[in-house]
This record gives structure tokens, C-alpha cells and sequence, in this order.
């Protein structure tokens, strides 16, 4: 009789020696990061040479396996958690987040409704009014506070978030045209041409392709000089609009932009759209709002009271892995209406004193993505993530600092988080071969960005456990290259003027050899 084949991969006694290596290989690689260069040095379509054309037939062994990974997948990953890697905004991580993920997959539970898995459900729920009072949200967005018809739900990221939000008030908006004696007759593609949203240029462009998605015009404004949005931009733009017959239903605002962490003026943009019933106004808030469980931080979400939904990423500047979004709405039955499709196999006996929150998002499966964020808040408590955003917040105006004392450089932005933009006095051109020249090295990692029109580079505080030595050096980095840059353009300046009937040929030669040593 012929032996069954193997179908399972792995037994549990391999896997619990697996698992065990497994720690280790990430203990290691957490540990030694800094010695890894922090972007790869791969071009595209490097890794389809190193790999077979077919999957194996039969298995292979876990060795060969973990070989491959570090021969082959390490070579192309840009480090994230590298104390050199400044260029976009924390990727969260920790050790307890791992862990939570950890558990959440081997329990494996698909949690889109309280019955498909109880404790997935309520412990998301708890979770978010946690995390909900300790940033400060009004009572209205608790889902246990007395009379409240708010609540929070985890999302996937904040594109998710606003994009649901933006479904709710488009709904409720067509709701009450099809109700209006003047636009009864209408349907509802009609009803779409009129709707009307806004958001600031300094907004994600994730607003922009949600109303793509919601098939509704969007209008992008212009923010001050410090690119803030001012509650009269919006009104003159909601009054040229109305004028026009359009409907503005929704306003997107932004606490902490992308480019350069600037915060939308809420205690002026509040009130404008109180004065047009119906207007939805959400605020994003998903690298900063994490920032506001510090005191002294909370003016910073001054005018929060007006919003009718709030999200913040702790997968941004909360030590917690990707995925993981919140997003509170106000009024929970508002956003349910909107996406509530409720076939007989998800039906279950206790669905009108539970929430199923299948009704609060895109997708209808969901990961226990709740675990995590409550072994991170419980592990650190909230003095040790209050720690954790202080330093960065230090390091970052001691970059500032730096920055300040160089001549040659300017700061660009309100330096009040974990981002500084700066640029090199000069071009842009200067600038984008300062950074170009910076990141082909691979020493460390940042983008630009466009502050007021001009080409600023952005140096974010990333590492987990940056230090004042992780600043500096990078400092060091970004000084020295300008310092190349500067004196090869003075030597082609001075070989210039010495020859400057030098032929082409020649010309062409130096300008060769000058970008040579600038690389």
C-alpha cells in the first residue's frame, strides 16, 4: 500500500522548530538593519532571472526555502524600518504588533459579522474607543458613550476610509434631492452630475480617486501660503458653486498633509459647512492623529468637534504593522445605510443588538486586525507611545537645527511632528540632483516633495528607535553631497572662464566628468 502524499507543507512539530527560527531570522534582521544598504540596488525585472519559470512540482525543503529569501527577496527590498530611511512617513512595527499578526493568523477567523467571530468584533470595538479617547475625540464618535449613535471601525488604509465616508454622504446627499420638489424628477445619474466635493491641493490624491470612484466632481482648493485650507476659500468656492446649481456634499480636510504635515484650519472650515445642510465633513488625520494622545499636542485638532468622521493610521506613527486604519464616524447609521447588503447566509439571530461590521466597509472579509493594536497599547501603555512620539518630534527640530545653522540650506515647513522639508538655497534642479545623487548612494532615503511651488525634500523621522547619532549622520550625508555638488560646479566654472573658447568636444568631456564625480 502506497504511502499518502504529504499535503500539509508543514507538520506542527516542524513548524513549532520553523516558527522558533523564524523569531530568530527576524531578531537578526531587526538587530542588524543598519548594516544593510537601505534601498536596493536592483534595477526593474531583477528578480526573474534568479527564479524558475514553473513552481515546483514536488515540495522543497524549508533550508532552500529560507536561502532563497535571504540570497534573493533581501537583495530587493527597501528597508523601511532602516534608522536611514527618511522618505515617506513611519511604516509602523514593533515587536508586539508582530505578534499580534502572529496570533490573528493561526487563529484565521474571517470576521464580517459578530457571529462569524464574537470576541474579533467586540475587541475592535473596545479597541477604538480606547484609542478614541486617548487622542480626544468628542463622546459622539465612542460607540459606549452614553446616547452616542458614533463607533469606530479598522480599515484597511485611509484611501478606505475616506472612500466609504464619501459613499455615506453621497447617499445621504441623493437621498434628499430625490425628496426636493426641484430635482424629484430626476435620476440618479443626474442627480450625480450635481454633487460637488472638495478638498485642499495638499490633500492624499487617495480624495481624488475616491471621487473618480464615486463618480462625483471634485474640486481642489487652494491653501494658504502655508499650505493651509481657510474656511473663506471654501466659501467662496461652495457659493460660486451653489450659484451654478451644483450640490456640495462632501468636504475632505487633512491634519498633517503628506508633503509637508500642514493642518487644515477646522475652526474656520466648520462652520461653512454647518451653513449647507447636508455637507459631510471629514477629516484625515492619518499620520498626525496618532501624535494627539501627547497633551500638548491636541491643539493641533482644534475645530475636530465640527467633523462628521475621523481617521487616524496607528500602521503610520503607532508602532503597529500594516493594516490598520481607523476611521469614527458620528452617526454609524449614516455610513450602515450606505453599504449595508444583507444576503440570507450572512444573517444571523443576534443582528439587531450587534454590530456587523461588514455594513462599515468596502470589503465583506476582515482580518482580527484588532489584536495587534491592543497588544501594542497594552504592551507600551500610552505613556510609552506618548515616549515614542516625543522623540521623534525632538529629533526632527534637531534636524531643524541643523538645517538652521547651514547657510546653504532653508527650511521649508512648521517643523511640529516628525517631518522636516528643506531644501538647498538655489534651483530645483540643484535640489533634484542633490537628492538623486543622495539616494543612488544608498547611505540614506528621501523624496521630494512641492512646498509653495518649489522643490523641497522631505527628511522623516521612520525608524522606530531613531537616535540623535541616526540624525547626525544623516546630516552628514546630505551636507557632504552638496558640498560635491557645489565645488564640482565650481571647478567647471573655473576651467571655464580659464578656456572659454575650450570646442565642444571639450565641453561636453568636462560636463561628463563632473557628473561622474557628482555620482
Amino acid at each position: 500500500m502506497k504511502n499518502s502524499p504529504n499535503t500539509s507543507g508543514m507538520e506542527v512539530e516542524e513548524f513549532r522548530t520553523r516558527g522558533k527560527q523564524m523569531v530568530e531570522y527576524i531578531c537578526e534582521f531587526m538587530s542588524n538593519i543598519h548594516n544593510r544598504r537601505v534601498t536596493p540596488d536592483v534595477g526593474p525585472g531583477y528578480l526573474r532571472p534568479l527564479l524558475p519559470s514553473e513552481p515546483p512540482h514536488e515540495p522543497e525543503s524549508w533550508d532552500d526555502i529560507m536561502n532563497d529569501v535571504e540570497a534573493k527577496i533581501m537583495p530587493g527590498i527597501t528597508h523601511w524600518q532602516h534608522p536611514r530611511f527618511h522618505a515617506y512617513f513611519p511604516a509602523g512595527n514593533s515587536f508586539p504588533s508582530i505578534l499580534g499578526d502572529m496570533l490573528s493568523d493561526a487563529i484565521g477567523c474571517i470576521g464580517f459579522s459578530w457571529a462569524a467571530s464574537p470576541a474579533c468584533t467586540e475587541l475592535e470595538t473596545i479597541v477604538c474607543d480606547w484609542f478614541g479617547k486617548a487622542i480626544g475625540l468628542p463622546n459622539d464618535f465612542l460607540y459606549f458613550s452614553e446616547g452616542s449613535r458614533g463607533g469606530g471601525v479598522i480599515q484597511g488604509s485611509a484611501s478606505e476610509c475616506i472612500l466609504v465616508c464619501m459613499l455615506a454622504a453621497r447617499a445621504q446627499a441623493i437621498a434628499r434631492l430625490k425628496e426636493s420638489p426641484a430635482h424629484s424628477h430626476l435620476d440618479e445619474t443626474a442627480l450625480l452630475g450635481k454633487l460637488m466635493a472638495y478638498c485642499s491641493r495638499e490633500s492624499h490624491s487617495c480624495v481624488e480617486k475616491d471621487a473618480m470612484i464615486c463618480f462625483v466632481k471634485l474640486r481642489i482648493l487652494e491653501p494658504d501660503e502655508k499650505s493651509v485650507l481657510r474656511g473663506e476659500t471654501l466659501r467662496q468656492a461652495i457659493e460660486a458653486d451653489v450659484a451654478e446649481g451644483y450640490v456640495p456634499f462632501f468636504v475632505s480636510t487633512t491634519l498633517g498633509t503628506t508633503a509637508c504635515v500642514s493642518f487644515d484650519n477646522l475652526k474656520e472650515i466648520g462652520p461653512v459647512c454647518k451653513k449647507y445642510p447636508g455637507i459631510w465633513l471629514h477629516v484625515d488625520a492619518a499620520y498626525a492623529g496618532n501624535a494627539f494622545i501627547c497633551p500638548e499636542l491636541k491643539y493641533l485638532m482644534e475645530g475636530i468637534d465640527y467633523a462628521d468622521s475621523v481617521n487616524t493610521n496607528p500602521n503610520k506613527f503607532l508602532l503597529t504593522n500594516f493594516d490598520c486604519s481607523c476611521l469614527w464616524v458620528r452617526d454609524r447609521f449614516k455610513l450602515t445605510s450606505a453599504l449595508v447588503v444583507d444576503p440570507l447566509y450572512l444573517q444571523h439571530t443576534h443582528a439587531d443588538t450587534a454590530i456587523d461590521y461588514r455594513h462599515w466597509s468596502i470589503p465583506l472579509s476582515r482580518r482580527f486586525r484588532s489584536l495587534k493594536l491592543w497588544f501594542v497599547i497594552r504592551s507600551y501603555g500610552i505613556s510609552g507611545l506618548q515616549a515614542y512620539i516625543r522623540n521623534h518630534v525632538q529629533l526632527a527640530k534637531r534636524f531643524e537645527s541643523h538645517v538652521k545653522k547651514d547657510s546653504r540650506f532653508e527650511v521649508c515647513n512648521e517643523v511640529v511632528l516628525g517631518l522636516v522639508c528643506f531644501r538647498a538655497k538655489g534651483s530645483d534642479k540643484l535640489n533634484q540632483k542633490l537628492l538623486s545623487a543622495i539616494n543612488d548612494s544608498g547611505k540614506i532615503h528621501m523624496i521630494p516633495a512641492k512646498v509653495n511651488q518649489r522643490y523641497t525634500i522631505r527628511f522623516a523621522l521612520a525608524a522606530p528607535n531613531a537616535t540623535n547619532e541616526d540624525v547626525d549622520i544623516a546630516w552628514g550625508v546630505i551636507t557632504d553631497y552638496l558640498s560635491e555638488l557645489l565645488e564640482s560646479k565650481a571647478r567647471y566654472i573655473v576651467l571655464y572662464e580659464r578656456e572659454p573658447s575650450v570646442g565642444i568636444y571639450e565641453t561636453v568631456r568636462l560636463l561628463l566628468l563632473i557628473g561622474q564625480s557628482i555620482k
